[in-house]
């Protein structure tokens, strides 16, 4: 793919969000005010606020200086956490670094939370804004609009299983005919009112807030955070595209797009004309009606990216550990990043609906939609001081005083979106803390149980090999074992799990296999996919191995075909053909001690819970399809050291 191809799919795919934010944005922020503070101060001053939070937190924050954090070419939020997971175990730090560090990964956690929220929100409110200009072109059909906007999301969610890859080579030409329009429109009203050029002078900003009380200022800025909604995008799409083709599409297309657009409402807003939605009334009465069918296209582009995204950071935070293992369906097989969740995508429809009917304008709608977006832009800054100090060696200075600013600004924009917090602020906080409550307790969980699992008290390897070698008859089978820690060494303990083999057969196999599947904090392995430990391998006694399998959590982690490769390969004893193999996994039936205090007892029933809607192991890993498959309950007790975690 070439240049203008990859930046032309990116305008599609990245900036979808943010490009369509001109279509409420300035509606929100001059609500605030107010229609009898309307002077053209107030106005030059909220449009003088709008440039300039693009200029800071978009283009100095995001392009310039956080797009050079990825990890290994990935961004976003788990990009971040899990290079500050890497860097925590690399080095032994103090006792307060080790704190802080642990901290800064809590609120990167949260985060995703946020951007949970900011997925459900985005489709109303985009879709929402777009469908409100047929009010400007028939008043009348004002109650039209919200069952419009419900028709739309249900085809638009509806059509998620067939993947993006069909459709999504319309993405960008379309996007681009957007950013042209927007262009077009706002240069024809700045050449009626070329004062609001003046805007451009961030004095104008500042005099803003003289002139408005702290509160009132505040308020405006919770509609100013809507323009650079969407910033976060081109940070976390980076690996579909590159840092190139993104920064390219940003400087030539959509910055230059915004920006006029933003100066033209508000030159039409100069003009002191009574308006409603800003944008559309900002247009020839003749252009309405195919600027809102092309606006409708763009939302949908945009609300397709969100949705995309949820699914992609569903995926990514199971791989990680964080979240329980749902079912997702790959939806290109060229592409293991194309995923989609069902059940994802049931809950974020239905949320979407209940807002677009519970709030039924996009103005109203604004007040939930930056809180999520200023918090997830905050703890990007939090997690970038330490980034730059630990991957860039940046003295301290430095990092907190570059990230530190910025980290200023958006706990500002942070504080502004908390004065909408009983106007509809209270959903993405609540949809945020539901899904930290879930991640915490999935993690919590999983390390409990793994503990109790190897405190199991089990034979070691040595004692299996010499009890092996006394066997005189073998179940002719190639046996593979799933364990949940990797055997290296003699010493180490065999799994619980053989027990209970040896309990069904009372023979051990000939040839018998250890596997474990490893996720690593990268979002790709480079290097060493597996590793294939001996411990014995006679002609007459068959052989005992152990297999460690490595994914980033972006790989798809498909563990039938990496062991088709090893046999292929003789690098263990396994027939080629899947069919042949007897895979044993367990299931653990957790015993609980009587003694937890009542929040522990709760915590544990969300875990089990959590464990109820998550997808096993052997379907997650691709196996159980064309290999015979046995899964065995294991009891494991939580003991004493589960009630001090």
């Amino acid at each position: 793919m070439n240049r203008k191809s990859q930046t032309l799919s990116a305008l599609g795919v990245v900036f979808g969000d943010i490009g369509t934010s001109p279509l409420y944005a300035v509606s929100v922020a001059i609500s605030s005010l107010g229609a009898g503070d309307l002077q053209p101060e107030a106005v030059m001053g909220c449009i003088s606020l709008i440039l300039w939070a693009l200029i800071i937190v978009v283009t100095l924050k995001y392009v310039i200086f956080v797009m050079r954090a990825d990890n290994d070419g990935q961004g976003g939020v788990f990009a971040l956490y899990g290079l500050l997971h890497l860097k925590s175990g690399r080095q032994s730090r103090d006792q307060d670094s080790r704190r802080g560090l642990a901290l800064q990964l809590w609120i990167l956690i949260l985060a995703a939370g946020l951007l949970f929220g900011d997925g459900v929100i985005t489709p109303a409110i985009s879709v929402l804004s777009a469908m409100e200009g047929l009010s400007v072109i028939a008043p009348a059909s004002g109650s039209l609009v919200v069952p419009l906007t419900v028709l739309m999301l249900a085809a638009l969610f509806a059509v998620q299983f067939m993947g993006t890859s069909r459709i999504g080579g319309l993405f960008g030409p379309i996007t681009l005919l957007w950013f042209v329009t927007i262009t077009y429109f706002g240069l024809r009203q700045i050449l009626v009112h070329p004062e609001i050029l003046w805007a451009l002078n961030p004095m104008f900003a500042l005099q803003f807030f003289a002139q408005h009380t702290l509160r009132a200022a505040l308020v405006v800025l919770g509609g100013v955070m809507l323009v650079v909604t969407g910033g976060e995008a081109l940070y976390a799409d980076m690996g579909h595209f590159g840092k190139s083709p993104i920064r390219r599409a940003w400087f030539a297309v959509v910055f230059p797009a915004l920006i006029v657009s933003y100066l033209g409402q508000g030159a039409f807003l100069l003009s002191g004309a009574h308006v409603g939605n800003v944008f559309f009334s900002s247009l020839p009465s003749s252009s309405v009606l195919p600027v809102v069918i092309l606006a409708t296209a763009a939302t949908v582009i945009a609300s397709q990216a969100l949705i995309s995204g949820a699914f992609s950071l569903t995926a990514q935070a199971s791989a990680l550990g964080l979240f329980p293992r749902l079912k997702l369906v790959h939806t290109h097989h060229q592409h293991e990043g194309q995923v989609y969740s069902p059940l994802v995508n049931s809950l974020l429809f239905i949320g979407s609906v209940w807002l677009v009917i519970r709030f039924g304008s996009s103005l109203a709608l604004g007040s939930a939609y930056g809180l999520a977006v200023s918090g997830n832009m905050f703890a990007t800054s939090i997690a970038m001081i330490t980034v730059a100090q630990s991957y860039w060696r940046w003295t301290s200075w430095q990092a907190f005083g570059l990230f530190g600013a910025f980290a200023a600004v958006d706990l500002v924009f942070l504080i502004s979106n908390c004065t909408k917090f009983e106007d509809g602020g209270y959903i993405p906080v609540t949809i945020a803390a539901v899904l930290f409550m879930v991640m915490v307790s999935w993690r919590w969980g999983r390390k409990a149980t793994f503990n109790a699992y190897m405190n199991v008290n089990t034979m070691t390897m040595a004692e299996l090999i010499a009890l092996r070698s006394r066997q005189r008859h073998f179940l002719d089978k190639n046996v593979i074992l799933m364990v949940p820690n990797p055997l290296l060494q003699m010493e180490d303990r065999a799994p619980a799990l053989l027990q209970l083999f040896w309990e069904r057969y009372g023979v051990f196999p000939r040839h018998l296999i250890f596997l474990q599947v490893m996720h690593r904090k990268s979002p790709f392995i480079h290097d060493e996919r597996y590793r294939v430990t001996t411990f014995v391998n006679k002609s007459d006694h068959g052989s005992v191995s152990s297999m460690t399998v490595y994914f980033g959590f972006m790989e798809d982690p498909n563990v039938e075909a990496i062991l088709e490769t090893t046999a292929r390969n003789h690098l263990v004893d396994l027939s080629p053909i899947p069919g042949d193999w007897m895979i044993h996994t367990s299931i653990e039936n957790i015993l609980a001690p009587g003694n937890m205090s009542v929040l522990r007892r709760w915590r544990l029933k969300v875990f089990l819970l959590l464990r109820q809607i998550s997808t096993p192991g052997y379907y997650y890993y691709g196996l159980g399809n064309r290999v015979q498959l046995s899964i065995e309950v294991l009891p494991v007790r939580l003991g004493d050291a589960f009630l001090r975690t």
